[in-house]
C-alpha cells in the first residue's frame, strides 16, 4: 500500500468499528458446562440407584425380620406347649396307676385290670392301654396336637409300631439316660413342627404285670427300665398367626405403597432428567461449535471476558494504550503478479503467523485491513504503561524476525517477491470499548493516537520499526533508536518526532537478522543463531561472494 492510502485507511478504521479476529480457538465455556452437567447426571443417576436399592431393602427387610420373630416365637410356644402336654399326660397316667390300679390291686377288689378290659365287665385298663387310648382320643380331637404311646416290646395282641429315625434315636438315647428329653424341630416356610420323646418307665406294678402276663414278649423287666417312649407332636402353621398382626400388616401395606410410589416418581424424574440432559448436551454441543466460530472473530481477551459473564453493552472509556500498526510494502504490486488463490494462501499464512506472535506477547489483535494489522496493548488487561510498551516493541521485533524466516520458506516455494513490512508504534490516550448500537456493536479503538501509529509505519523503512517519542521514552532502556524528520498529522497540533529502531541496547550495531532478496540473491542471516564454529565459514563464504562480484565488476568496466 502507498503511505497516503494506508494513512487514510487507518484514519477511517480508527474512527469506525470493524470486526476483529482472535489468534487461536479458546476453551469454550459451553464445553465446560456440558462436561460438568454430564458428571452431575452420572452422579445423580448413581445416587438414584442407591436410593432405590435402599428402599427395596427396607421394604424386604422389615417383613423378613418380623417373619423370623414369628418363627422363633412359634418354636418357643410350641416347645412350651409340648412340655406342658407331656407333664399333663404323665400326671394323668401316674394318677391312674397310683390311685386306681394301685388301690384295686392292693385291696383285692373284684375289679380287674386288664389290657382287654372292654371284654370283662367291671374291668379297668392297664396304664399302657390307657395311654394308647388317650393318644387315639387326643389325635382325633386335635389336628395340630398328637400323642402316641408305643414300645418296641408290644403285647402279642397289639400291632407292632414302625419306628422312624427320630423315634429310634430317641429310644436309644433314653435307655442310656432316662432323664433326657429328646426334641426335633422341623417344618417349612409356612409351618413348624416340634416333637418331644420321653421315656416310659417301668413301675413296680408294671413290672409285676408284664413279667407274669402271658402276652408279654419280655418277662425280665425291672423297676426303672425304659419300656418305650411317649411322643408328643405339635404342628403350628405360622401363616395362621399372620393376621394377628393386622396393624403391622396395614403398616407394611402403607410402606409398600409409599415406597413403590417413591420409586415410580424417582424413575419418572430420572427419565425426565436423562431426556433434559440429552437435550442439554445437544444444545451445549451446538453452542460449543458456535462459540468456536464466534471466537475467530474476537480477540482472545475479549472472548474470554464475554464467556466469563461480563456485561456486553455500548460503552467506551478513555485509556492510555500502546498502538501497533503494520503494513506490507508494495503489497498491491505483489498482488498483481500472483494468482488470487496463491495470494490468499500467502496472506492468510502471514496474518496467522503475525497473530500468533501478537498473542504470545499479550497483544489484542483488533482488526486486519487487507494486509495491514492493528494491535493494541493495555485493554482489556494491562500490566502498566511501561510494560505494555515494552511488550509491544518485543512483539514488533519478533514479527520482523518471523517474517524473515517466512520469506526463506516462501522463496523455496517459488515466491519471487516475499513480504517486507513496515511497523509503527505509538503510546497515547484513545477511546476503547464497544461502539455501535444495541443490536450490533464492535470492540475497537478511536482517536488520533491510533492514526499516528499508522502514520509512523508509513515513514518506516521496509523491515523497519518506527516509534513515537512517547513510546521511545518508555522503552529507551531496551532499544537504540535515531530521530527522524518531524512529521505533522491531522488532529495533532504539534510536530511529531519519529524514532527509527536500530537495535536492542547492549547489542552491537547492526541488525541481528539480515534478509535480502533480489534477482540472483536469496540471503538470510540470523547473526544471533551463528555460533563460533560457524562464524568463520560464513565469513569466508561472504568474502568469496564479495570477491567474485568485484571481479565481475572489473571485467565489465574493462
Amino acid at each position: 500500500m502507498t503511505p497516503k492510502k494506508l494513512e487514510s485507511e487507518a484514519e477511517m478504521v480508527a474512527s469506525a468499528p470493524h470486526p476483529a479476529e482472535p489468534l487461536h480457538d479458546s476453551p469454550t465455556a459451553p464445553g465446560r458446562v456440558a462436561a460438568w452437567s454430564g458428571r452431575v447426571s452420572e452422579y445423580f443417576a448413581s445416587r438414584l440407584s442407591i436410593t432405590i436399592v435402599l428402599v427395596l431393602l427396607v421394604l424386604a427387610g422389615l417383613p423378613v425380620a418380623v417373619w423370623l420373630d414369628l418363627r422363633n416365637l412359634s418354636e418357643d410356644v410350641l416347645t412350651e406347649q409340648v412340655n406342658e402336654l407331656s407333664s399333663t399326660i404323665d400326671s394323668i397316667r401316674n394318677y391312674y396307676a397310683s390311685n386306681v390300679v394301685g388301690r384295686v390291686l392292693a385291696h383285692g377288689e373284684k375289679t380287674q385290670v386288664l389290657p382287654n378290659y372292654t371284654e370283662v365287665p367291671g374291668a379297668i385298663p392297664i396304664p399302657a392301654t390307657l395311654s394308647l387310648e388317650l393318644g387315639d382320643l387326643i389325635n382325633r380331637s386335635s389336628g395340630n396336637t398328637q400323642f402316641r404311646f408305643f414300645s418296641d416290646y408290644p403285647f402279642k395282641n397289639r400291632a407292632p409300631h414302625a419306628f422312624d429315625a427320630f423315634e429310634q434315636q430317641a429310644l436309644e438315647r433314653l435307655r442310656q439316660d432316662a432323664s433326657a428329653r429328646v426334641y426335633e424341630v422341623s417344618g417349612f416356610i409356612f409351618d413348624r413342627r416340634v416333637r418331644l420323646a420321653t421315656p416310659i418307665l417301668m413301675a413296680a406294678a408294671c413290672v409285676s404285670c408284664h413279667n407274669s402276663h402271658p402276652d408279654s414278649p419280655k418277662r425280665d423287666w425291672k423297676v426303672g427300665d425304659v419300656r418305650g417312649i411317649e411322643e408328643f407332636t405339635i404342628n403350628q402353621p405360622i401363616a395362621a398367626h399372620i393376621f394377628a398382626f393386622k396393624y403391622l400388616l396395614l403398616y407394611f401395606a402403607f410402606v409398600a405403597v409409599t415406597g413403590l410410589a417413591f420409586i415410580g416418581l424417582q424413575l419418572h424424574q430420572s427419565t425426565l432428567i436423562a431426556r433434559f440432559n440429552k437435550e442439554l448436551a445437544r444444545t451445549n454441543e451446538f453452542l460449543s461449535g458456535l462459540a468456536k466460530k464466534i471466537a475467530k472473530y474476537l480477540p482472545p481477551q475479549l472472548y474470554s471476558g464475554i464467556f466469563a459473564g461480563k456485561d456486553v453493552q455500548v460503552a467506551t472509556e478513555r485509556k492510555k494504550l500502546t498502538v501497533f500498526f503494520s503494513d506490507v510494502v508494495d503489497f498491491t504490486s505483489t498482488a498483481e503478479r500472483m494468482q488470487p488463490e496463491e495470494l490468499t494462501a500467502l496472506l492468510n499464512e502471514y496474518l496467522t503467523e503475525m497473530s500468533s506472535v501478537a498473542a504470545a506477547h499479550g497483544g489484542t489483535v483488533n482488526k486486519f485491513i487487507g494486509d495491514a494489522i492493528l494491535v493494541f496493548f493495555s485493554d482489556p488487561e494491562t500490566r502498566g504503561a511501561v510494560e505494555d510498551a515494552r511488550a509491544c516493541l518485543a512483539m514488533a521485533l519478533d514479527m520482523q524476525r518471523r517474517l524473515a524466516e517466512l520469506n526463506v520458506r516462501w522463496r523455496k516455494r517459488g515466491i519471487a517477491e516475499p513480504f517486507r513490512a513496515r511497523m509503527g508504534i505509538n503510546t497515547g490516550f484513545c477511546n476503547v470499548g464497544n461502539f455501535g448500537s444495541d443490536d450490533r456493536m464492535d470492540y475497537t479503538i478511536i482517536g488520533a493516537e491510533a492514526n499516528l501509529a499508522a502514520r509512523l509505519q508509513s515513514v518506516a523503512d521496509p523491515g523497519g520499526i518506527v516509534l513515537s517519542y512517547e513510546t521511545f521514552m518508555l522503552v529507551r532502556d531496551m532499544v537504540r533508536a535515531r530521530p527522524l524528520e518531524p512529521i505533522t498529522l491531522k488532529g495533532i497540533a504539534y510536530p511529531v518526532v519519529p524514532y527509527a529502531v536500530e537495535g536492542l541496547t547492549g547489542a552491537r550495531r547492526g541488525a541481528e537478522v539480515i534478509s535480502e532478496h533480489d534477482t540472483g540473491l536469496d540471503l538470510f542471516i540470523d547473526t544471533s543463531a551463528i555460533d563460533a564454529a560457524s562464524a568463520e565459514r560464513v565469513r569466508r563464504t561472504l568474502e568469496n561472494v564479495v570477491a567474485e562480484l568485484k571481479l565481475r565488476s572489473a571485467n565489465s568496466i574493462s
